[in-house]
């Protein structure tokens, strides 16, 4: 693998997480009343922008790479998406999503290994 395609793989999964974490505080902050709209329409709007890089990124990697080869990469997702939920939103991680997030990861190194 070449440090381009990593670089390119990890960028992309970096994306995909970003874009849900706007997402998702974008939308908590539709729970308040009145609703900040001068809040919600700009998370919401970057959310989705940075979701469509993540698209081409991955679409491109698609037509770079076989699908066997960039697709252990999704693996790195649920992790990166659990970590950034307990930095960013504040989430609470259990021992079992912990155990959970390094199962992933000696998975995807077992996979990208091979």
């Amino acid at each position: 693998m070449t440090l381009e395609i990593l670089l390119l793989c990890v960028a992309s999964q970096l994306c995909l997480v970003t874009g849900q974490l706007l997402l998702k505080h974008a939308m908590t902050q539709t729970n308040l009343t009145p609703i900040p709209w001068r809040r919600v329409v700009p998370l919401f709007s970057l959310g989705i922008s940075i979701l469509t890089g993540w698209f081409f990124l991955w679409g491109g990697l698609l037509q770079r790479k076989d699908l066997s080869y960039v697709y252990p990469f999704e693996g790195m997702g649920p992790a990166l998406m659990l970590i950034g939920a307990w930095l960013f939103l504040k989430e609470k991680l259990t021992l079992q999503c912990c155990i959970g997030i390094g199962l992933i990861s000696l998975g995807i190194a077992l996979v990208s290994a091979s």
